[in-house]
């Protein structure tokens, strides 16, 4: 299966997404489709052998919405004829995500219909060289399909040209009430004139809502826009008809165009309050350089950062942002990395050394090559990350859903009563006040409020986190955060800095000690364990030698085994000796007094015999013991778990206040260790930075990896802590209790607005302009109430 993220255009409430959902779920090869009202975009994992994306785009335009791509023009050299702008146009329609492409030969340009999420210009210029031309980026188009500036533009347009026209209608209706005093031109009265002023608003303004609301029934299903046309149209076409049959006395142009200019006002503050929403992806997107100073033939050239490709040589003054992700090759300086890592001070970097994108180069000039480009830096990681978790939905979140599709109908069919109730039985004959009773009740029950609530929330919630280094990878991870009460924490790495330095070498035969260890160093040279690198740091140091290891075999949570100038070496615990029956009996003494130490110690054995031990320490972090006494103030068990021996494991426990210990668990074991938590009916968080960690991250409710560790291990979790400290984890739960409290309010106020503004509608007691009014404000208050949380403070 693969996954699929698809901008969405013309959603007005809940009940679209809802309908776009359910279309797409039933096409042969959808696995699942989740579509984000507020978001505005449809995730959707598919079968590519059954479905492509060009059929999934065509099922949403069939459904009577819009999938927004975006378009990119290259110049394109190298081509001879027809024949070759064909390749090209068939090489990139291949790519997933281009939903278009075509090729001119007469002006060497190629246009592209794409999708951001799945496909980058670089990609694409790649593509055009395996095939054997060249390309290169004239301009992306400004012409955005999803460009939020441009749909505000429009909303403020609509509601000009409506409000220019509606407000003499609104001042007919003053003048009417003889208790203002308000002079009423003769002009205005007119019924003809009051026609012209009205039929503009409602069908050139008012189209998009009969379009949608024609696309809804004939689909079988209702939307904000069937009720937003059934209750204008009511009231506009009553008029028309008292207007021809010379009825003056019972006109509602005003009632229909103002309902209208209402709601594209509401429509127009919520799209300007849910652009606030994301302004986390804008400020990541903004991390990143625009062009990068690249050595291509000889020469220095600046490109832009769409045309950097993974082998170049790249060069960065002082000052300058690092563009893409890369190894240095020459040069010395200082990075700043604290966009990424949150740690102020400058990471000294030299030759070897690895570089991450959108970083800043602080004093030297360095030469690196680009490693990582595009799609696969780290920032953008990052910025899918936060797009993925946004565009996700949380559990709480179905519950929204299942109402949304459930209410129009209810909804129409209420207005329907309250109609007859009113012509029938309340006021009988009074067909007017029936109708204003009954239109009430369809404009106030609109329940866009409703499909906000959730998503809105969410977005802000994972933005905020992305802006203080913590990555939800979705909605139901930031809800599941806030459930938890038992926090297992790996050691190394985690706990500590996993940064351990080499302590002691202690020989224990004729094999001197600097001999013992230059075989364990060239034996661990090849493994990626942070004691692995200590060890050989510490040789270094030395100035001992280090030679090449063959058969070298890394065997997890017991050390390793390798071959060194012949010798047959194996360096790790106790259970890796008694699993190769050597006998260990006379370092007993020596390890345990080194692991009280709060030391790790491991054993080495040179052909079948013991030889020696070699120990390092790890450091704790300076923030672990804060972490750990707030974690507790929140009433949350805290478990240490490691693959470490219980002495060590309790003196680092002591040195941090953790009372619960798993000592000596291998890493199949810290699976199993989360299970028998999850048994009790606990809810379970595992935090670690290790390969080792992964399935033990994978079995939690919530795996939660530091960031500053491996990419299986960020990999496998749900929440990625980029800062590498244990307070993060407070800040996550913190934010996710937070986040689920301003839901639960707005899914309250929603209800709420609409239990009680349906009754207040029903029994005659709301104008219908005045319902017009209040549904845009309950959108608009929602949204508003959501961007609190970006004022959320965490320590």
């Amino acid at each position: 299966m693969k996954s699929i993220s698809l901008p969405i255009e013309g959603m007005t409430c809940a009940a679209c997404a809802n309908r776009i959902e359910k279309g797409l779920g039933k096409m042969e090869g959808v696995g699942q489709a989740n579509v984000n009202f507020a978001l505005e975009k449809a995730t959707v994992s598919y079968d590519p052998s059954k479905v492509t994306p060009q059929e999934l785009q065509a099922k949403v335009e069939d459904l009577g919405y819009k999938v927004a791509t975006e378009r990119v023009d290259f110049d394109i050299t190298g081509m001879t004829c027809a024949a070759c702008a064909h390749r090209i146009e068939k090489g990139l329609s291949k790519l997933p995500g281009v939903m278009q492409a075509n090729v001119n030969l007469a002006m060497e340009r190629a246009t592209i219909q794409f999708n951001p999420s799945e496909v980058s210009p670089t990609d694409m210029i790649q593509k055009v060289k395996d095939i054997g031309y060249g390309a290169s980026l004239v301009q992306e188009s400004d012409e955005k399909g999803h460009d939020r500036d441009k749909e505000i533009r429009r909303h403020k347009m609509r509601f000009a040209v409506s409000a220019a026209l509606s407000l003499p209608l609104l001042y007919t209706m003053i003048a009417h009430f003889r208790w203002t005093g308000v002079y009423m031109p003769h002009l205005l009265m007119n019924p003809w004139v009051q026609f012209a002023l009205a039929t503009p608003v409602q069908f050139i303004i008012g189209w998009p809502f009969y379009r949608g609301a024609y696309k809804a029934l004939k689909n079988g299903s209702a939307n904000m826009d069937v009720l937003v046309a059934l209750g204008t149209s009511a009231a506009y076409f009553y008029s028309l008809v008292a207007t021809v049959t010379g009825n003056a006395d019972k006109l509602y142009y005003e009632t229909s165009a103002i309902l209208i200019t209402l709601i594209i006002l509401g429509k127009l503050f919520e799209a300007i309050a849910k652009g606030r929403t994301s302004e986390a992806i804008k400020k990541l997107m903004g991390l990143q350089a625009k062009t990068a100073l690249v050595i291509r033939e000889d020469k220095e050239v600046t490109v832009p950062i769409e045309e950097v490709v993974a082998g170049d040589l790249i060069i960065v003054k002082p000052g300058e942002k690092i563009p893409v992700d890369g190894v240095v090759i020459s040069g010395t300086s200082a990075v700043d990395e604290s966009m990424l890592t949150g740690e102020s001070v400058p990471v000294d970097k030299k030759a070897g050394d690895s570089l991450i994108g959108a970083t800043i180069n602080k004093n030297g000039v360095l030469t690196f090559k680009a490693t990582k480009v595009g799609k696969d830096t780290a920032l953008a990681q990052i910025i899918k990350v936060v797009e993925d978790a946004q565009g996700s939905k949380a559990p709480i979140q179905r519950m929204a859903d299942v109402i949304s599709s459930i209410f129009v109908p209810i909804v129409v069919g209420i207005a329907v009563l309250v109609f007859l109730g009113w012509y029938l039985i309340f006021e009988p004959g009074n067909f007017t006040h029936a109708l204003e009773n009954a239109i009430a009740v369809l404009v106030i029950a609109c329940p866009c409020a409703l499909g906000l609530a959730t998503p809105t929330s969410i977005m802000v919630g994972t933005g905020k986190g992305a802006e203080s280094g913590i990555l939800f990878k979705g909605g139901e991870h930031l809800e599941a955060v806030h459930k938890l009460n038992t926090i297992v924490l790996d050691k190394t790495g985690t706990i500590t800095k996993g940064e351990p330095e080499l302590t002691d070498v202690i020989s224990l035969t004729d094999i001197s000690e600097v001999e013992l260890l230059s075989l364990v160093a060239s034996a661990e040279k090849k493994s990626e364990h942070p004691l692995a690198q200590a060890i050989v740091t510490g040789a270094g140091e030395k100035n001992i030698q280090i030679h090449d290891a063959q058969d070298f075999e890394a065997i997890p949570g017991y050390g390793l085994h390798a071959t060194v100038n012949g010798k047959d070496l194996y360096v790790g615990t106790r259970k890796l000796m008694n699993r190769e029956n050597i006998d260990i009996s006379g370092a007993l003494d020596q390890m345990e007094r080194l692991e009280s130490e709060g030391k790790t110690a491991m054993l080495a054995a040179v052909d079948g015999k013991l030889a020696g031990i070699v120990a390092v320490a790890d450091t704790v972090k300076e923030s672990s013991k804060e972490a750990i006494q707030r974690m507790k103030e929140l009433g949350l068990e805290v478990v240490m778990i490691t693959g470490d021996n219980r002495r060590t494991a309790e003196a680092i426990a002591k040195q941090v206040g953790i009372t619960e210990i798993r000592a000596e668990v291998l890493p199949e074991g810290k699976a199993e260790e989360i299970e028998k938590f999850k048994k009790q009916g606990k809810k379970v968080a595992m935090v670690g930075d290790g390969i080792n960690d992964a399935p033990a991250l994978a079995t939690a409710d919530v795996g939660i990896a530091i960031g500053t560790g491996t990419d299986i291990a960020i990999e496998a979790a749900d929440v990625t802590l980029m800062r590498g400290e244990l307070t993060s984890i407070v800040d996550a739960i913190t934010l996710s209790q937070k986040t689920m409290r301003n839901i639960k309010q707005n899914l309250f106020w929603a209800l709420f607005y609409n239990t009680v503004g349906i009754p207040v509608a029903a029994v005659g007691l709301l104008a219908p302009w005045v319902a017009g009014a209040a549904m845009a404000f309950s959108s608009v208050s929602v949204v508003l109430n959501a961007l609190r949380l970006k004022k959320v403070t965490l320590k």
